[in-house]
């Protein structure tokens, strides 16, 4: 037994020697290297690759054409083709408006904290957005637009007793005309109803302390109940798509009158207008838009237009951006109302306890505009064939300068009903009349 384990054992060793040359040596770090390609050399031939398609795209150097960007070479550098970024950076991509331009020169102040070009652009972009149906009525032949006159002042009622931001009053007035255009025959009986609801959803978006649902109940005297209201916000909601942050005429005319009063040391987020200005012109505002004829026009429109009768057409240009031609309709339109509106006089600034001095003409005022209202259709009719001829009406706005007029105007100033505003930014010359 021994001699024949004695002479297996060599027989195994043997076997075993061969398995041994089988295996693959381990390489040194000198044999891997030759199979990995240098880093300086990928990067040079990506440099000459790069450089191929761009001499391919360079910037044709034949008659008339010149490189809109010339480099002008220095020691330190060394002269290289113009790149065509899109095409050769950029083969499958198509950029377009990469930078905005806004339609008008932005009036804004230089900002700190945002570019005032990009600001106006989103301002009257949202504009744009935030569209209006003016044929709503049309829709709702059981309806007049008496109706929609007397909702609006209730609810402006209703924001002065609980103490709403102008802001709130108009976000409701704007829910309101989107989510009837986006309805049909809608009944007399639900018209307080989405009203009110309305103005719950602006209280809710604007107010810090927005008054409870019971209390927006409480107000219609129980013609609508708090779960009718909260299943009325649900449908708004969604048939307005959650679009709730409109650019309201309000806030268009706050920006307007900032910017008309800001000195170079002011901030632009801190007002430093007249209070009493502001409260007069937004009055003017609040009274014509119970007219189913302002859905017709823009909100910023319509804040330049209300501004335009307590000032000037340089002033309105200045801190809008707007053209003579573009608020020429409104201001014709807006004529009967601001004569209506002088014609009773200047109310005084309403107080309110609890609010703030500096917040005080933010809040949204009540008025007998319903009665105002019947006035200023009886000169609407009788104000337009008057000033059919006329650019730009006058009489009870601020003559334009001595430059600027011709015979015609002159004839028109002595004719019309001599009327003064209650406000001038900006004194007429000395040679206009009076």
């Amino acid at each position: 037994m021994r001699g024949k384990r004695e002479d297996t054992e060599p027989e195994s060793v043997a076997e075993e020697a061969p398995r041994e040359n089988t295996v693959r040596p381990r390489k040194r770090k000198a044999d891997v290297a030759i199979y990995l390609q240098d880093v300086d050399e990928e990067v040079a031939e990506m440099t000459r690759k790069k450089q191929r398609e761009c001499s391919e795209l360079a910037w044709s150097t034949g008659a008339g054409c010149k490189s809109p960007h010339r480099w002008i070479p220095t020691p330190d550098q060394e002269e290289e083709r113009p790149v065509a970024l899109i095409n050769a950076g950029f083969p499958h991509y198509i950029f377009n408006k990469v930078f905005a331009t806004p339609v008008h020169c932005a009036p804004l102040p230089a900002l700190c904290w945002a570019s005032k070009d990009v600001v106006w652009s989103n301002m009257l972009e949202k504009d744009k957005t935030y569209t209006r149906d003016v044929h709503v009525m049309e829709k709702h032949p059981h309806l007049q637009p008496k109706m929609r006159a007397i909702l609006l002042d209730w609810l402006m009622e209703v924001s002065e007793v609980y103490k709403l931001h102008r802001e709130t009053y108009h976000l409701a007035q704007d829910y309101f005309d989107r989510f009837m255009a986006t309805q049909r025959n809608v009944f007399k009986s639900t018209l307080q109803l989405i009203g009110i609801t309305c103005l719950f959803i602006a209280a809710k978006v604007e107010e810090m302390y927005p008054p409870k649902v019971h209390q927006f109940a409480y107000v219609t005297d129980e013609a609508c109940t708090e779960d009718e209201i909260l299943s009325m916000e649900i449908i708004i909601m969604k048939e307005l798509k959650w679009s709730l942050s409109p650019q309201t005429p309000i806030s268009w005319l706050n920006v307007y009158m900032q910017v008309a009063y800001l000195k170079e040391t002011d901030d632009l987020l801190i007002p430093k207008y007249p209070q009493a200005t502001f409260t007069q012109i937004a009055e003017l505002l609040d009274f014509c838009m119970l007219d189913v004829r302002c859905l017709e026009f823009s909100n910023g429109i319509l804040a330049a237009s209300a501004l335009f009768h307590f000032s000037s057409l340089e002033l309105v240009e200045n801190v809008s951006a707007l053209k003579r031609v573009e608020v020429e309709e409104c201001v014709r339109w807006m004529v009967p109302f601001a004569m209506a509106l002088r014609e009773v006089g200047g109310l005084p600034m309403k107080t309110f306890t609890g609010i703030p001095a500096d917040d005080m003409h933010n809040i949204q005022s009540h008025a007998s505009f319903l009665t105002w209202l019947d006035k200023a259709y009886s000169y609407q009719e009788a104000e337009l064939a008057r000033h059919s001829n006329c650019s730009v009406p006058s009489g009870v706005l601020t003559p334009p300068l001595s430059s600027e007029k011709t015979e015609e105007l002159v004839r028109v100033d002595t004719t019309v009903l001599k009327i003064r505003p209650r406000m001038h930014t900006a004194s007429p010359p000395p040679d206009s009349p009076q």
